[in-house]
Parts: C-alpha cells; sequence; structure tokens
C-alpha cells in the first residue's frame, strides 16, 4: 500500500510512542474511532503495524526488515526530500559509493541531471535508474543478487569495492539505537556498507526520522564514522547531542 498523509502521521505517532490505543489515535487525529480501525487494519496487513486488543504498536523484530514494496512506500515523501537535499550538496565531477536502500533510490533519481558523476553500488535499482542519466558512469559491484530487493551481497561485493576510493559514501541504515550506533538486518549486506564505508572520504547518512530508536540486530558503524545525517524531521533526544559530539553535520530536509 501507500499510505495516505494521515495513514503516514499514523505510523509516526506510533513510532514515537511504541504502542498506542485506538482511542488515543482517534483523538490524536480527531477522527472516528471506525476510522483509525479501517486505517490500522490496512496498515497491518501491509505488515507496517501490529495489532492487539484495543491498539496497535511496531512490528517488534530486531532480526528481519519488512518487505521492500513496503519500505519503498513507507514515508516516501520524507525520503524524497532527503533525497533533493542530499542530491543539492553532491557536486558534479564527483565519484560516490550508493549501498543498498529505498532511500538511496530515492537519491539515485534526485542525480539524473548531474553532470560527470562515476557512480559505483551494489544496488541493482541505483544503476537502473541512473542508467538513465548519459553523463553518469555506472559501475555495478559484482557478488550474489538478493532477490527480494536486487541488492548485490558477500564476500565477491566486499572484494570488488575494495578496489575504489570515493569522494562520497552515501549510505541508507535501517535502524539507529540510542547509543548512536548504525545497525541492519542482514550481516552480508553489512559488511558491503562497511566496505563502502572504508573506501569513501566522505561518509553521508540518508535515513528518514523513523530510523531512530529502531532496533535491529547487525552494528553497521556508529556516529563518529559518519560526516553528515541528512534526516527529514529533528531527531529526538538523545541523538542531537550524540551527534555533535562525534562532528557529525545534521541536515534536516
Amino acid at each position: 500500500m501507500n499510505p495516505n498523509p494521515r495513514q503516514s502521521e499514523l505510523l509516526a505517532e506510533v513510532r514515537t510512542r511504541g504502542s498506542v490505543s485506538v482511542e488515543a489515535l482517534a483523538d490524536r487525529f480527531a477522527v472516528t474511532l471506525q476510522t483509525v480501525r479501517r486505517d490500522v487494519k490496512l496498515l497491518a496487513e501491509a505488515g507496517l503495524l501490529a495489532r492487539f486488543h484495543g491498539g496497535v504498536r511496531l512490528p517488534s523484530s530486531t532480526t528481519e526488515n519488512i518487505a521492500y514494496r513496503q519500505r519503498k512506500a513507507l514515508h516516501a515523501d520524507g525520503k524524497q526530500r532527503i533525497a533533493k537535499a542530499v542530491a543539492k550538496a553532491v557536486p558534479e565531477g564527483c565519484s560516490l559509493l550508493l549501498n543498498i536502500g529505498t532511500t538511496t533510490e530515492a537519491v539515485a533519481r534526485e542525480l539524473l541531471h548531474h553532470r560527470g558523476l562515476r557512480v559505483i553500488t551494489n544496488n541493482l535499482n541505483v544503476a537502473g535508474i541512473l542508467c538513465d542519466n548519459a553523463d553518469c558512469e555506472v559501475i555495478v559491484a559484482g557478488g550474489l543478487v538478493r532477490a527480494r530487493d536486487r541488492g548485490v551481497i558477500g564476500e565477491a561485493t566486499v572484494d570488488f569495492i575494495r578496489q575504489f576510493k570515493v569522494d562520497i559514501g552515501l549510505i541508507g541504515i535501517s535502524g539507529i539505537e540510542a547509543d548512536g550506533t548504525l545497525r541492519d538486518f542482514d550481516y552480508r549486506e553489512v559488511k558491503v556498507s562497511r566496505a563502502i564505508v572504508e573506501q569513501s572520504r566522505e561518509i553521508w547518512l540518508a535515513a528518514d526520522a523513523s530510523k531512530f530508536n529502531r532496533p535491529a540486530m547487525v552494528e553497521l558503524a556508529r556516529f563518529d564514522h559518519l560526516d553528515r545525517l541528512y534526516t527529514d524531521a529533528v531527531p529526538p533526544d538523545p541523538f542531537p547531542q550524540l551527534l555533535a559530539d562525534a562532528g557529525v553535520q545534521l541536515e534536516v530536509a
């Protein structure tokens, strides 16, 4: 599904509070219980929420991400704003490494009019998007193609990435925990993203606000590995102080 604005705000409210009753959601959005129940039913069927008697919460798994099509629709407006801000900051004639993720794909779409880019990626969706830019050279990493999202992963991918040293490594992430760790679900994907961090002169993280306080299993990096963080809303505490302490430039789109 593609959540409408109210449903997107409902998801954000649940993410902020962890769990919430149907009655509280009806009061929060000034709609009827029937409207909230209909929204919750649709969001739960799409795998974006989990229902319990009288209320709703987020899916709680730390071992498995939600499906690619659901992630692509989730927070689409915020991802587009992030993508525009990132693309505006990317200079023409530079080299980039882009990893797997729907936010990095949104950035790729915003780079279609940049000139002189050289992009290395383990994301076949990013490669397909940027191939439409005649002024962009696209290099695709070899390895195992993960069918569900067309991400390329594995040791061969890591070895391929390590051949390069680029100006900007642009990464997405599944979760940012309260200690400032960046986390994801697939250790094979994380190993590739770590290589991207190692082989980039600057690291930019593009992550919508739903990623804060979202748990995931595998640590990719910490705030002090980052140069910039692009997001779509001011992060909740304690993240602003953690970012400042790590010297990360925060950009809110």
